[in-house]
């Protein structure tokens, strides 16, 4: 097949967090808005969706190309080399948006995409109809500023869903987003990590996922393993390769606290499903009863944001006995999101560094707290 170019969707705001990550697969790549591109093979595909934890989903480039009239965006899709992979049996359904571009009618931009992947299929098959049986094969036309660029979707469900959710409360994390809260601390496996608010359990298994080095896709499929064109040999290669990478037996101390008892039960059920049922202690525990004599602790928590009117005044509260209760832990790092505009005043104190970074829709600030750095070769988790 020779290089493809792929690109990873990612969030606003953790786009360089994904850049370091497909670095660490070996692969350059350029950075951009909501996105990173970068070249590989087919390898290189069934990597980035069993090890990408902050992307959104990985795409397949096939072309792009500037488009104003419908006309150009048929005849330009049409020569797009679409046979290279979608067999006669492909099932492409095609998504689409359109943002700050002349052809902004999505569902007319959709079906003339779908009517030029026909007949440049047609062509190549000599066939005059497609049953669209087989593998699934969603092609996707974003248009931006007029520019045009076609994709095919190698993820299937967006790569959030790891697969071992089985419950959540009302108002989840993205398993995306809290491996993203993880990355941007200083901690290491063999420091404590604790989440005082941590509702399904989401930022401890993150935590424990990335502090072993498990492949976050490892318990989930993707619609490109069923491409023929990839092959069963590439994808057996990627998972032995995540299976080899993995360090089960790394000692990790993570906890996970929460208010109510339903949502202890929940998590540990999620972290039980993630295969990591032993490593985290799940407990119910009000935020201000916290104390620990570990030393060099990180927490990361993503706290309510107190959004409706009547609850405003308690998370406030909770914010100043937060700030009192970490206070009396001089040598951890503490890192909170939330979308409070003064969380530092109630808080009482000024973080290091502040990062915007968006909860689905809402914009939230990633307050961080950064501790002293951990004397070198000291056994923090004993001390």
């Amino acid at each position: 097949m020779g290089s493809i170019t792929l690109i990873a969707t990612a969030a606003m705001g953790v786009e360089a967090i994904v850049a370091d990550e497909v670095r660490r697969l070996g692969y350059e790549c350029q950075v951009e808005n909501g996105k990173v591109t970068f070249q590989g093979d087919e390898l290189a595909i069934c990597r980035a969706n069993l090890w990408l934890r902050t992307a959104d989903r990985v795409k397949l480039k096939v072309g792009e190309f500037q488009a104003t009239t419908f006309e150009e965006l048929f005849e330009q899709t049409k020569a797009l080399p679409w046979a290279d992979y979608l067999p006669v049996d492909a099932n492409f359904p095609v998504v689409g948006k359109s943002v700050k571009s002349k052809l902004f009618s999505v569902s007319d931009c959709q079906a003339i995409v779908k009517k030029a992947v026909v007949e440049s299929l047609k062509k190549h098959y000599h066939v005059s109809w497609f049953a669209e049986t087989g593998p699934l094969y969603r092609i996707e036309v974003a248009l931006h500023k007029d520019i045009a660029t076609l994709t095919i979707d190698t993820s299937g469900a967006g790569l959030h869903k790891r697969g071992y959710r089985i419950a959540q409360g009302e108002a989840p994390l993205k398993e995306t987003l809290a491996a993203a809260l993880v990355q941007l601390t200083n901690w290491t496996p063999d420091r404590p990590f604790v989440d005082p608010f941590c509702g399904s359990g989401t930022i401890p298994i993150e935590a424990a996922l990335i502090g072993q080095n498990i492949a976050p896709g490892f318990n989930r499929d993707f619609a490109s393993e069923q491409w023929g064109w990839i092959g069963e040999k590439a994808w057996e290669q990627a998972r032995e390769e995540a299976e080899d990478l993995a360090h089960y037996d790394q000692p990790l101390d993570i906890s996970g606290f929460d208010i109510h008892h339903r949502m202890i039960d929940i998590a540990k059920a999620n972290a039980l499903e993630a295969g990591l049922g032993d490593l985290i202690t799940f407990k119910q525990m009000q935020v201000k009863d916290f104390a620990s004599k570990k030393q060099y602790g990180v927490i990361v928590g993503n706290p309510p944001y107190g959004e409706r009117l009547g609850e405003r005044k308690e998370v406030e509260t909770m914010y100043k006995e937060m700030g009192k209760t970490f206070s009396k832990l001089d040598t951890w790092s503490v890192y909170i999101l939330t979308a409070h505009k003064q969380f530092e005043k109630y808080y009482g104190k000024k973080a290091t560094k502040r990062r915007k970074l968006f909860n689905g829709f809402i914009e939230t600030h990633y307050y961080q707290f950064w501790g002293p750095r951990p004397p070198r070769n000291a056994d923090v988790s004993r001390v």
